[in-house]
């Protein structure tokens, strides 16, 4: 039976009218400040919109094109990401300010498709992004200077699978679209590429930073339980040893262990297009690059131990006309509520949902 048949108010949502703009750049979008959107406890309306950028983060803003990572840890609470041309940037802990870190020109440069954000065993901090248009993943400090990048791998590197090894033989292109870390390696998914195939990297060492790509691939392209029509992001859940990878014309997120094994798979409204997962307690939020309605914006689908309970409609309810296509969403918690941060593509506008009581 199809998980979402007896889900269908969640599918149709909760819409509040408010007024919604009819822009089509950022700097025009005028959303409502009294719309709501959701179902039950994980209804939201909007708190903060592209105006609270820097200068330089919204003359980037049209070409948004990444994602975001949350620092969870509980002396800290920043967000981070990346807009090509401006650098990466910082949302502060109570999601008030953004501010433009120092950004090296070769990182700055690039679109970095995802961001992550990790731990070393000693406390150091980093984030890996995934340059889906340069073929690098590069590691940086929270402070936004560059200790890594990890080129496309050479014809000589040996993976543990034949067709990897041939593709990169006859000089098969590296577009990395996500980048996660767990246990000491980096596990890149590559989805804009016609490989498709989740590489693994191995953190040598953090000071001096090194890493290396080491043998473990897994994936392929293909519908098959396992395989990806798109691996568009990777996420390690919080205080699992579990790699869920959004796979993104598939409708699905697929979950394998550290070492590659396929495990199960979470399924999505068909048509809808997930980019991406993230998770906070018991709930997960997934960004939805178009809707199973496609005269309608995409919605961001919230689960509870993985049971769909919310659709919030970013466009259609709440009034942020940039957001026909979802690139990215996470949560955050702060004074008690739950915040969903949202990014659009094409154009591409940045947003912040408030939970409502």
């Amino acid at each position: 039976m199809d998980p979402f048949t007896n889900y269908a108010p969640l599918l149709a949502h909760h819409h509040t009218p408010g007024s919604g703009g009819a822009a089509s750049t950022p700097s025009a979008s005028k959303p409502s400040s009294t719309a709501v959107s959701g179902n039950g406890a994980m209804k939201f309306r909007v708190y903060r919109t592209s105006e609270m950028l820097p200068p330089e983060a919204l003359k980037a803003l049209t070409d948004a094109h990444g994602g975001f990572a949350v620092d969870h840890r509980p002396d800290k609470g920043e967000v981070y990401f990346a807009l090509p041309g401006a650098g990466i940037l910082q949302i502060s802990t109570d999601l008030k300010s953004v501010k433009l870190l120092p950004t090296p020109e070769e990182v700055k440069a690039a679109n970095l498709h995802s961001t992550a954000i990790w731990y070393s065993s000693d406390g150091k901090a980093f984030l890996a992004f995934a340059s889906n248009n340069h073929g690098k993943i590069f590691t940086t400090t929270l402070a936004g200077e560059l200790v890594a990048t990890l080129d496309a791998p050479t014809p000589d590197h040996e993976f543990d699978h034949p067709e990897v090894n041939d593709y990169f033989l006859g000089r098969g292109n590296f577009a990395p679209t996500g980048v996660d870390h767990l246990e000491g390696r980096y596990y890149v998914t590559t989805g804009y590429s016609n490989l498709d195939y989740v590489l693994t990297a191995r953190i040598v060492r953090t000071d001096p930073f090194e890493v290396e790509w080491s043998d473990l691939v897994f994936g392929g392209k293909g519908t098959a339980p396992g395989q990806f029509g798109t691996a568009h992001a990777i996420t390690v859940p919080p205080g699992k040893r579990r790699l869920d990878v959004a796979d993104r014309p598939n409708s699905r997120i697929e979950r394998f262990t550290p070492h590659g094994h396929f495990r199960s798979m979470l399924k999505m409204p068909a048509g809808s297009l997930p980019c991406d997962i993230d998770y906070i307690d018991e709930y997960a939020v997934v960004a939805c690059l178009e809707g199973p309605d496609k005269k309608k914006g995409a919605p961001i689908y919230i689960f509870e131990n993985d049971k769909l309970i919310s659709t919030v409609m970013p466009k259609e309810d709440l009034g942020l006309e940039n957001f026909a296509h979802n690139h990215n969403a996470v949560f955050k918690k702060f004074g008690g509520r739950y915040y969903v941060i949202a990014q659009a593509w094409n154009p591409g506008d940045f947003a912040i949902l408030k939970q409502v009581p």
